[in-house]
Parts: C-alpha cells; sequence; structure tokens
C-alpha cells in the first residue's frame, strides 16, 4: 500500500486555541484535581491543584507577563527540568497571547544562546542558578532579551504580585483574540546533525492533533486516568501528554528525578506512563538481572518465554490456548505482578516514542499486562501521526496513521505525512522549510517506510543514515542496531561501513549491567570496560547479540566486525540529544580511530 488516510474525529475552529480546556475544566469541574504537585521542592509530599485553582494560577503568571510588557506574539523562553511550574508557565505564555519557546534544561551554552537568538526572544524563565548564570554570560549576544525570572529565587510569586495591578479581563481579551492559526510554539530539534530548526507548531496543529488522538485512546486520556511525566517537557511528546491531560481532565504529576523512578510511580501510583524504549529496555534488563542475582533467572527466562507467547497468541483467530493461559496466570502471581507493582501496581497502559520499541519489548510487556502504545511522529508533527491503538495494534509496527492524518509513502521509501497537525514551517529559515513542505501540504519526513494491507505504518530507517556499502549495497543501520541493543548487556549499537568493503558496528556497554557481569565472571569490581574490552567471554556475549541481528538480514548486510568502546554514549560527552537518538555524526567523529582500525586504515 502506499497511501492510508483516516479521516479526522474533531475539526478545530479558527476561534479554538490551547487555553480553552483550562478555562472550560475550571468552569464545569472547578473541583476535580489537575495536577498533583510537590507541597516544596525536594520533598516528598504532594498537594492537589484542582481545575479552578490551576485557571487561576495561569490567569495570575499571565497578568504577570502582561504587566512585564510582555506583548501578544511575543516569544518567551522556558528552560527548566520537568516540574509543575513548567506547565504552569507554558500555558500563562498562552494565556498572555505569546509564544512558547522551550530550552532543554541540559543544554549548553552555545544551544541556549542559538534558541534564544534565533526566536528573538524577549523574556526568559530559568529554573536555577546555574541557567540563570549561562543566561547572564551570554546576554551580550541577546539583543531581543529584557527580564529573566527565576523559579528557585521566588520571581514567579513576584511575577504574579507584579500583575495584581492588570486587569483580569485583558486576560480574558488576549485569550480570545488567539486563533488557532496564531503561533503557539517554536520547538528547537535537537538535531543529530548540525545546528537546531526552529519548527513553528500553531495552536491547531497541537490541538487537532490531540483532539484527535483522545477519542480513539480512551483507555489513556479520561477524567479517571493519571500519568508521572518525567521526560522533558522541552521534548514534544512530553508536551503532547501534557496538553492531553489538560484536554481530558486527567490528572499529572511531575518528576525529574529519573534515577529514583520506581519509588516515585509507586508513591503517585499513575494509571499510565509515558517513556522512551531506552526506559523500556532497562525495566526489562533490571528485572533480568534480579532475579539472576537472587538465583530465580531460569523462572525469569521461561516467564517471559510465556509473556511474550501469550501476547502473540492474543493476536491469532483462537487466542491463547488452555495450557497458555494456565502458565500465564501462574506467571502472573510469581513474576508479572511484581514488574506491575515496580510501576505503581495500577499503571494499565504505556507509551512509547521517539525510537522503535521493538516487537520482542512490545510482546513482553503486553505479556506482563502492561500493553505499550507506540507510536511514532516528529516535532513536525506536533508530534504524533501514527499509533497502536486499543482497538487496533499490531506489534513491531507503529500503527495507523491517527484520525486526520494522511500517511504516504513516495517511490524512494520516504513516508509523507498530511493533516492539520503538520508544521508550518522552519522559523526564519524558508530553505529548510522549503526541502521539507511541499506547497500542498506533505511533510517530508526523512524517515523510511513501509504501509501494510491493512494501513500500518513500519519504520525501516533514516533517508540520511542509510549506509552505501563500497560494493553499492544500501543498509538501513536501525534493522541492526535496535536487535542488537536489545542485549541486556549492550547499551548502544551504531553501525559503520559507509563506503567501506563491509558493514561493522561500534558497540558500549550498559553501564548499570556491567558490576554485574564482572561479579558474574570473576572480575574484581570496578574493573572497567577498556581492560576486557577484548575479552573473549565478553566479546562473545556480544557476538551472540550480533549473530541474532544478523539473521535478519543478508549476509552482503550483515555485521562483520565490532568494537567494544571504553565508555558509553551519553548527552554530557555530546553523542547524545536530550531525546536519547545518538548523533552519528559525533559518533564517527570522536570514534574515528576505532572505525579505522575497523578497515585497518
Amino acid at each position: 500500500m502506499r497511501e492510508f488516510s483516516v479521516p479526522p474525529v474533531v475539526t478545530i475552529g479558527e476561534a479554538a486555541n490551547l487555553t480553552d480546556p483550562v478555562w472550560d475544566n475550571a468552569e464545569t469541574a472547578p473541583d476535580a484535581v489537575q495536577f498533583v504537585r510537590r507541597a516544596s521542592e525536594g520533598t516528598d509530599g504532594w498537594v492537589d491543584v484542582t481545575c479552578r485553582q490551576f485557571r487561576d494560577e495561569v490567569a495570575a503568571v499571565a497578568r504577570g507577563l502582561v504587566a512585564a510588557g510582555i506583548a501578544p506574539g511575543a516569544r518567551v523562553g522556558l528552560m527548566s527540568k520537568t516540574r509543575y511550574e513548567w506547565t504552569l508557565f507554558d500555558y500563562a505564555i498562552w494565556a498572555a497571547g505569546a509564544v512558547t519557546v522551550p530550552i532543554y534544561e541540559t543544554s549548553s551554552d552555545e544551544q541556549v544562546a542559538w534558541i534564544l537568538s534565533d526566536s528573538g526572544a524577549v523574556a526568559c524563565l530559568v529554573e536555577t542558578d546555574g541557567h540563570a548564570q549561562c543566561v547572564a554570560e551570554i546576554r551580550d549576544r541577546l539583543p531581543d532579551l529584557g527580564q529573566v525570572w527565576q523559579i528557585d529565587a521566588g520571581d514567579l510569586v513576584r511575577l504574579i504580585e507584579q500583575g495584581s495591578s492588570v486587569d483580569p479581563a485583558q486576560i480574558d481579551e488576549r485569550r480570545t483574540n488567539l486563533r488557532s492559526s496564531d503561533p503557539a510554539t517554536i520547538i528547537y530539534t535537537s538535531g543529530t546533525t548540525g545546528r537546531p530548526k526552529g519548527c513553528v507548531l500553531t495552536h491547531r496543529n497541537m490541538y487537532a492533533d490531540i483532539a484527535n488522538a483522545v477519542p480513539v485512546l480512551p483507555n489513556l486520556f479520561n477524567p479517571g486516568a493519571s500519568t508521572l511525566l518525567f521526560l522533558p517537557l522541552a521534548h514534544s511528546f512530553a508536551r503532547l501528554i501534557q496538553i492531553g491531560v489538560v484536554h481530558t481532565r486527567s490528572t499529572m504529576a511531575h518528576s525529574a528525578d529519573v534515577k529514583n523512578l520506581v519509588p516515585e510511580l509507586q508513591r503517585f501510583r499513575p494509571t499510565f506512563i509515558l517513556s522512551v524504549p531506552r526506559v523500556f529496555e532497562k525495566v526489562y534488563n533490571g528485572a533480568r538481572q534480579k532475579a539472576q542475582a537472587e538465583g530465580k533467572g531460569k523462572i525469569f527466562d521461561r516467564a517471559e518465554q510465556v509473556a511474550v507467547a501469550y501476547s502473540e497468541a492474543l493476536d491469532t483467530p483462537s487466542g491463547p490456548g488452555l495450557w497458555l493461559r494456565l502458565q500465564h496466570a501462574l506467571f502472573d502471581r510469581l513474576v508479572y505482578r511484581k514488574l506491575r507493582d515496580a510501576l505503581g501496581g495500577r499503571c494499565r497502559d504505556a507509551i512509547s516514542g521517539g525510537a522503535p520499541l521493538g516487537a520482542r519489548l512490545g510482546h513482553f510487556f503486553r505479556g506482563i499486562g502492561v500493553p505499550v502504545v507506540e507510536g511514532y511522529g516528529l516535532t513536525e508533527t506536533s508530534p504524533a501521526a501514527a499509533a497502536n491503538l486499543p482497538t487496533h495494534t499490531r506489534i513491531g509496527t507503529v500503527g495507523r496513521p491517527l484520525p486526520g492524518v494522511t500517511v504516504r509513502i513516495a517511490d524512494d521509501g520516504e513516508i509523507l505525512i498530511k493533516g492539520d497537525l503538520v508544521f508550518q514551517g522552519y522559523w526564519r529559515n524558508p530553505e529548510a522549510t522549503a526541502s521539507a513542505l511541499t506547497d500542498d501540504g506533505w511533510f517530508h519526513s526523512g524517515d523510511l517506510g513501509e504501509l501494510d494491507g491493512d494501513g500500518y505504518l513500519s519504520i525501516t530507517g533514516r533517508k540520511k543514515e542509510i549506509i552505501v556499502t563500497a560494493g553499492g549495497k544500501n543498509v538501513a543501520p536501525a534493522v541492526l542496531e535496535d536487535p542488537v541493543r536489545a542485549h541486556p548487556l549492550i547499551s548502544q549499537c551504531v553501525v559503520v561501513g559507509d563506503r567501506k568493503p563491509f558493514i561493522a558496528a561500534l558497540i558500549t556497554i550498559d553501564e548499570e549491567a556491567w558490576p554485574n557481569w564482572l561479579a558474574g565472571h570473576g572480575h574484581p569490581a570496578g574493573t572497567p570496560v577498556a581492560e576486557l574490552a577484548e575479552d573473549p567471554i565478553l566479546r562473545a556475549e556480544v557476538q551472540s547479540a550480533v549473530d541474532s541481528a544478523n539473521q535478519l538480514v543478508s549476509r552482503a548486510e550483515a555485521i562483520k566486525s565490532f568494537r567494544i568502546l571504553s565508555g558509553d554514549f551519553s548527552e554530557a560527552t555530546g553523542e547524545m540529544t536530550p531525546s536519547m537518538k545518538v548523533k552519528r555524526d559525533v559518533v564517527h567523529r570522536k570514534h574515528a580511530a576505532e572505525i579505522a582500525a575497523i578497515y585497518g586504515s
């Protein structure tokens, strides 16, 4: 199939904007709990924020912005980790008629300078002393920047006090004057190469995306649902969940403490979570390693086999047989329930995006009772363009287009997307806009994919990442990298071989799995990976992962050689984006010597 279209469920009118649900909720369900926030930052206490309270706080901050001189259409930077104040300020910017410019709180000084200067931001909210210092040091490069407020310094309180002199009717006027075609945000793509580009998303883009997703995902978004959001809100996927929670009067708490995520989940007990595949991989690997350390490795391995088989059987006409159902019930008591308890005990669903999850993990999590909704999209598509749904799921794909979306596969395999969710262009970059958007509204995603006969979309690679070997063979790296990364001991895999005689890979070891591997093979604790990179046992274990991946491709596409690197990739070392994507150009540059050694040059 070359094209598949799903008609919209909801059409966004010209007078609608993203603040409407906040005001509507305050009128129709004023006492419903919209957010649960920390009593004070760094404490374990929680405080409910009702729909009425949230509306009033948004209006109060918006009045402060008006008092500070923020004009309709002005760009305002927002740099903070995931916390309640991020969401509050985002909606207040919209209520004041302005445009939010999110910045990852881990961004470098150079990245912050580029985003604030390119967007022409006239003000910025930061979180910490470090963020404030960062902006202060680049201030001379930001001629448009006026005020800078800091959350940890109490500036939001002072901003609210400043706004007390502003007539509340001004906020009503600014809000109602917003059109759905007006820009709501400029999100700078983290970019695996080059300088970030600012994606201009309108209120209609984001509103159309969530308003059409909610009706087909009723088990996730409803007034009784709740989620603990821990991904950065500067990421467009997390932002969509925020909008969905407000749109449906679900309840959300914020957390940026990923290292202590399990205790946080057990305290808040969400009904669904949003994450990237790497977190799901770590949940699985951590459970498996714990079972092995407790001498229950064989039980876990069998439980995994049963979970996957049970999930696969759900897709057959006859469903799971009696013997499989009995085994599944047994392991539910022994293993699966403990895994669900680690997510808080009430988590019924999960959403995965940002990278391929893989069929194995998809079946495993559905088999233990936590179906993972795998979706697909880009910042430029607001971002969700396709998703597996409760009524239409095909694990191993990213689902069918959401209502209001048309997906087309171009002659070269590129995925093209059309609908109200497609962005308006790149800020102050007409050349990039022209190369990404056609005159009739088709967005060129840069991803390669296939549509099956029922409209389910599979991602096969990135157009720009295709490797062409010296023999002229085209190789999509993701087909090999994803299965290799699925091994519990492996963190990252980058396939190389462009214009080379064969395909090879750079592989990093998972830092959390490494101590258990050392202990299990008689090596002293703390032994660095570099000392054992050529260890035959370690290489044999990595080779087993490579062999499994090679079974999925032809001999010409298979990984013939690999190097185990001394350290893992990270955002701090510049090899990963904030959304956990590998920066291939950086990896190739930093590890040029290892790549050259593979090919003997």
